[in-house]
């Protein structure tokens, strides 16, 4: 997949700035996913979305705001579409999207050909990133490398050996194991992609065992990693080969998996517990409106409008001066769920990574308990490569 970078070269020059009138209200297109084993991920963004304009007041940036909100069902050809809808027909300001890195990557040139910002506010695709990279793309989660690599750090710092590895077989799936491996120096037992739309592990749990590992890191994220984790955990493997992960077990999977994920350690850039004045209020506030803890997606798109509302107001509304509207974003001026965020050079985030450990709470459920920084004021690996144009 990563030679598939030099599709995005040259795509995207910032056009020479006209004479802009303050906009009246904004207009914002979400493609997100919100059916199929993953959609609550999308769920979960776009619950988000809502309640931060909500804390704004009902509006980003004192503008009146219009959210449409459409579901990719996880196919790129359908995030492709519903770009195009949005930039012909709905005229948006802006794009937030998407959920899965494929689709991101496919709607990425018709968007950022069309001037249009994007913000990504869950895929981080390594095409993007570096040689790819585009004005018009931000976001505020991260770079698909990055979870990998904190876990890959603190493994490798604990002296581990023979590691097995696992993802599906598609560009994110590529992008962690090889974060992975950028922080892990040692032994590699195997690598295994499987298909994305796989949902039964059974022979990869018979390979698991023939390989015998010392440990089992892996990245299935929603629907596929609640399958994964029960599994690992009703073969018996999970007493054998301890199983670490990466955007596998958070708010959004955890209790749909349940008890079978206690003990289990996974990396993350967010955690209900970070003690800051915007993650209480926004942690609060989301579990008493919805009725469910919100994941790192919540968080990522609670900041992403956060984000836009600090930029109109730089901007004093005039958000069709795409040259200022971006300069906004890129000061990234707002109090962010995770504490300390920065842009980097990329537009993809410089921030903390953490380490989490499932355990049971007071009530007996299972929850993701803070642990240590992993990585601290963490980028990403491609942004040496991305010449902005």
């Amino acid at each position: 997949m990563r030679n598939g970078a030099t599709l995005f070269l040259g795509l995207a020059t910032l056009a020479a700035p006209l004479p802009a009138m303050a906009a009246d209200h904004l207009k914002i297109g979400v493609i997100t996913t919100l059916s199929g084993p993953s959609g609550f991920n999308g769920t979960s963004t776009r619950d988000a979305m809502k309640l931060a304009i909500e804390h704004l007041g009902g509006k980003i940036g004192g503008l009146p705001v219009e959210l449409l909100v459409e579901d990719d069902q996880q196919k790129p050809d359908n995030g492709v579409q519903l770009a195009n809808k949005f930039l012909r027909s709905d005229k948006v300001d802006l794009i937030i999207g998407a959920t899965f890195s494929n689709v991101t990557i496919a709607m990425y040139v018709p968007i950022v050909k069309a001037e249009t910002v994007i913000i990504s506010t869950i895929a981080g695709p390594s095409q993007i990133a570096g040689k790819g990279c585009s004005p018009y793309f931000f976001t505020t989660s991260w770079q698909g490398d990055n979870f990998a690599e904190a876990m890959g750090s603190y493994l490798q710092a604990q002296g581990k050996q023979n590691g097995y590895l696992m993802a599906p077989n598609y560009a994110a799936g590529h992008d962690v194991l090889t974060g992975f491996k950028r922080y892990f120096k040692g032994k590699i037992a195997d690598e295994v992609y499987t298909p994305l739309d796989q949902l039964d592990y059974t022979a990869e749990m018979t390979q698991i065992r023939a390989a015998n590992p010392s440990f089992v890191f892996v990245f299935y994220p929603g629907g596929l990693g609640i399958q994964f984790v029960k599994q690992y955990a009703e073969t018996g493997l999970k007493d054998k080969y301890p199983l670490y992960t990466a955007y596998t077990v958070d708010n959004s999977t955890l209790p749909a998996i349940g008890d079978p994920a206690l003990g289990q350690e996974t990396a993350t850039l967010w955690n209900a517990e970070l003690d800051n004045p915007a993650n209480k209020r926004y942690v609060a506030d989301f579990t008493k409106e919805y009725g469910y803890l919100p994941a790192e997606y919540g968080a990522q798109a609670y900041d992403a409008i956060n984000l836009i509302d600090s930029a109109v107001r730089i901007v004093g509304g005039k958000i069709e001066d795409k040259k200022a509207f971006i300069a906004a974003l890129e000061k990234a001026d707002f109090h962010s769920v995770r504490g300390a965020f920065r842009f980097n050079t990329n537009h993809f985030g410089i921030q903390n990574f953490y380490m989490e450990k499932v355990v049971k709470g007071a009530d007996g459920k299972p929850y993701l308990k803070l642990g240590d920084v992993a990585l601290k004021d963490h980028g990403d690996a491609y942004a040496s490569e991305c010449e902005m144009k």
